[in-house]
């Protein structure tokens, strides 16, 4: 994986492809780039991106406690390696990212694709005491992931994702918790003009719908589209329905 700064990012055309339109792909809480599964990090005809955002994964870096700061180390990101406007692809914290550039810095996106995420996030007050204290991380990481997945996820794949989460600092995840907990656009949404694709899990525990048509019915130029039989982390439940989604509003925009 290349390296910008603290910042590592998987990239579908490492040696460089002008002529193809750019897809950013943003993490979630306590993620990293691989919570995107192959399907959509290769999306054919197009250059995708999938940083690890600081404090996680390979980057360096301490992660934050609010989103504003992840979203000016993203554009940061872009402006090292060289890449102007994009269509930005966020995941629950990642979308309330993705939602931060669109208002605070549009000038780099094209359109936007939020998934199992909300104008604002709160998170269970149980779960919150929980990660303020590496010594529950064990007992939170079981919360989460309970609350992540549909009742018929493969068990093997929520174990995956365990191992992986378990190797992220607790610091770092309770400073995304709070940056969630803190977060809230809801009276900002109607300045978003650009046009956005919404993808929920029809189970989703974390975000559930009700936050996805909130967003559909506070942005304008925008679509939703709820997955059955998914929860949170539908993109790894239910990779193909996912990216077939998000292909088909990416290329009625780059058709």
């Amino acid at each position: 994986m290349p390296l910008s700064g603290d910042i590592y990012y998987f990239d579908s055309h490492p040696k460089g492809n002008g002529n193809l339109p750019v897809i950013v792909l943003i993490h979630g809480a306590g993620g990293h780039h691989l919570h995107w599964p192959r399907t959509i990090r290769r999306l054919p005809g197009f250059r995708v991106l999938a940083p690890d955002l600081p404090g996680h994964g390979k980057s360096g870096g301490l992660g934050e406690q609010s989103i504003a700061p992840y979203a000016q180390k993203i554009t940061h990101w872009l402006d090292t390696i060289g890449v102007g406007r994009a269509t930005f692809v966020g995941h629950s914290m990642g979308g309330a990212i993705v939602q931060t550039l669109a208002l605070d810095h549009p000038d780099y996106l094209i359109s936007a694709v939020l998934i199992g995420t909300g104008a604002e996030l709160p998170v269970n007050q149980k779960l919150l005491e929980m990660v303020a204290h590496s010594k529950n991380v064990d007992f939170a990481l079981d919360l989460i992931l309970k609350w992540s997945y549909s009742k018929n996820a493969d068990p093997k794949l929520i174990e995956q994702v365990r191992k992986k989460m378990k190797e992220i600092r607790p610091t770092v995840l309770n400073g995304d918790f709070i940056a969630c907990n803190a977060f809230n656009v809801s009276e900002r949404l109607s300045e978003i003009k650009l046009p956005v694709q919404i993808i929920v899990g029809e189970e989703d525990k974390m975000t559930p719908l009700p936050l996805s048509q909130k967003l559909q019915a506070l942005i304008k130029n925008s679509k939703l589209d709820i997955i059955p039989g998914a929860g949170h982390m539908l993109m790894l439940e239910k990779e193909g329905e996912v990216a077939k989604v998000i292909e088909s509003f990416l290329h009625s925009k780059f058709k």
